[in-house]
């Protein structure tokens, strides 16, 4: 049973990380009960605009390398690709690898490769289906490390979100493989500081997210958490103001923009219930990874091994991944304390990837860094 709303976590606050959503959608869904049909109805009509009309969609040059199982992974090289290649992580955490390359003119992996990671990689993780309920954490590291074997076995890695945990993972499993590691808004060490994913984790028991997984028969579904989101909040679906979406909000593109953005929000993706309730149980409520006691492919991890080069990258404002649990990661890392970069940058949580502001002042200073780290 949840505790009393006088001693648990604002709410809204679930919503902007999507490993928190499904409690909002769970007690939205019981209070309003007695009036299922005309939200089913209003929901059905969502779905069909949803499904049927906007779709998110890449917006630079690449193509597929390999077609697996967990995820498309992508090859954005240019024509003369040279150097140690770098494989952008994308977060696996409720929405897909847009986040990467939002548009023209304001894409990550734009940035990179016109700031000299010419060889270029993306994981645009797929949306579970009902076979891969089971997945865990180890099929997805291993369909990572296949895809590093495939580009010639050592590479940078950029880690977004929950897709630096995964990279740092990486990397403490295979630190011969690894040249440099860039941790962007990404919890590694999840009991730091105070922030309110961190109070939500252990403020709700295993059970009940146990059972918001048994509703989608196995799957977390994204649709689920998104409607959550929707029912509580109706006359705010998202905060677009607040990730830096817009050089000016007079820009006569805006309503452009905002439908990208729409499309990419609006299209949330479902996660294997038993890789999600691994990651809601070992890391973010016994913080396993940190600890040094979380096993990945059939060893423990420490992150003592992961001596490669290090940049962490946080928002000054952000509250879903607070900079003391991105920053945090030196106290662990066996990186030298000379080749860590700590950087703290205006803006909040999704602004890091897609924020106009950041991919002009902070991430080619980051390409920089990385092509001489290699």
């Amino acid at each position: 049973m949840m505790n009393d709303s006088s001693t648990t976590p604002n709410p809204a606050f679930a919503f902007a990380l999507p490993f928190f959503w499904p409690i909002a959608a769970a007690a939205t869904m019981l209070k309003t009960s007695a009036d299922l049909s005309a939200k089913n109805l209003a929901f059905l009509a969502e779905e069909e605009k949803i499904h049927f009309e906007l779709r998110p969609a890449l917006a630079s040059a690449n193509r597929p390398l390999l077609d697996l199982r967990t995820m498309v992974f992508r090859d954005y090289s240019t024509p003369d690709a040279s150097g140690v290649p770098t494989i952008v992580d994308a977060p696996y955490a409720g929405h897909s690898a847009m986040i990467a390359d939002y548009q023209p003119g304001q894409s990550l992996m734009e940035t990179l490769r016109d700031n000299g990671l010419s060889r270029l990689y993306l994981t645009d993780w797929k949306s579970a289906t009902d076979d891969m309920k089971d997945l865990e954490i180890d099929q997805y590291l291993a369909e990572l490390n296949v895809c590093v074997d495939e580009v010639g076995g050592r590479v940078n890695l950029v880690g977004l979100c929950q897709g630096g945990w995964m990279a740092a993972m990486y990397a403490a499993r295979f630190p011969h493989k690894v040249a440099s590691l860039v941790l962007a808004g990404s919890p590694i060490d999840t009991d730091a500081g105070d922030g309110p994913v961190r109070k939500m984790a252990h403020t709700y028991p295993t059970s009940f997210y146990q059972e918001l997984v048994d509703m989608g028969r196995g799957v977390m579904r994204g649709k689920l958490m998104l409607r959550g989101w929707k029912n509580m909040h109706p006359e705010q679906h998202y905060m677009t103001d607040h990730i830096d979406l817009y050089e000016h909000m007079d820009d006569p593109e805006y309503l452009r923009k905002e439908e990208i953005f729409e499309s990419w929000y609006e299209n949330p993706i479902d996660l294997p219930g038993r890789w999600y309730l691994q990651a809601i149980v070992q890391l973010f409520k016994e913080n396993r990874f940190a600890k040094g006691t979380f096993v990945a492919l059939g060893q423990t991890l420490n992150l003592q091994a992961v001596t490669c080069p290090v940049y962490l990258l946080a928002g000054e404002s952000d509250d879903i991944t607070t900079k003391e649990q991105v920053f945090d990661a030196v106290k662990y890392l066996g990186t030298a304390p000379g080749k860590i970069v700590r950087k703290l940058v205006p803006g909040g949580h999704i602004g890091l990837f897609m924020g106009s502001r950041t991919l002009k002042d902070a991430w080619p200073e980051i390409a920089a860094w990385v092509r001489a780290a290699a």
